[in-house]
């Protein structure tokens, strides 16, 4: 294991294995969740509409797991790793901004209500990381 790798290990494990849980949390959603979870999605990405709840909620899960053992695999490309957190993470961070009530008006502050997906920030930070570090050479 190289330098760069072990430099990545901590933010990788621990970002990988928050994102699987999520997506293993949203394996087996029930109706009401799914539907939460679509309508949530839609309101932000509108062809998200053309999907049934439970289709979106068990995508959603396989991304989320994918994405997390893309992190959690050492032997994946950091670039990779990266790329898949940063588009991860700007989805997500796509609902922080356009989602009503999310932020402070004319603000990119969020509400009480915005700070779960405001959060996402840092996954997004670590995703652009990662990628960056992918993508240069180690000096």
């Amino acid at each position: 294991m190289n330098s760069r790798t072990l430099r990545q290990l901590p933010t990788r494990l621990v970002t990988g294995a928050f994102v699987l849980n999520s997506g293993l949390g949203k394996r087996n959603a029930d109706q009401e969740t799914a539907e939460h979870l679509h309508g949530f999605a839609t309101g932000t990405y509108p062809v998200l509409g053309k999907l049934d709840a439970r289709r979106f909620a068990s995508l959603l899960s396989a991304g989320e797991i994918a994405t997390g053992a893309l992190l959690l695999a050492p032997f994946v490309p950091a670039a990779v790793a990266g790329a898949a957190l940063t588009g991860f993470a700007g989805a997500l961070l796509g609902l922080y901004v356009k989602t009503p009530g999310m932020r402070r008006e004319g603000s990119i502050w969020p509400t009480e209500q915005g700070i779960g997906l405001a959060k996402d920030v840092w996954m997004l930070g670590i995703g652009l990381s990662l990628l960056a570090d992918g993508v240069t050479r180690d000096r």
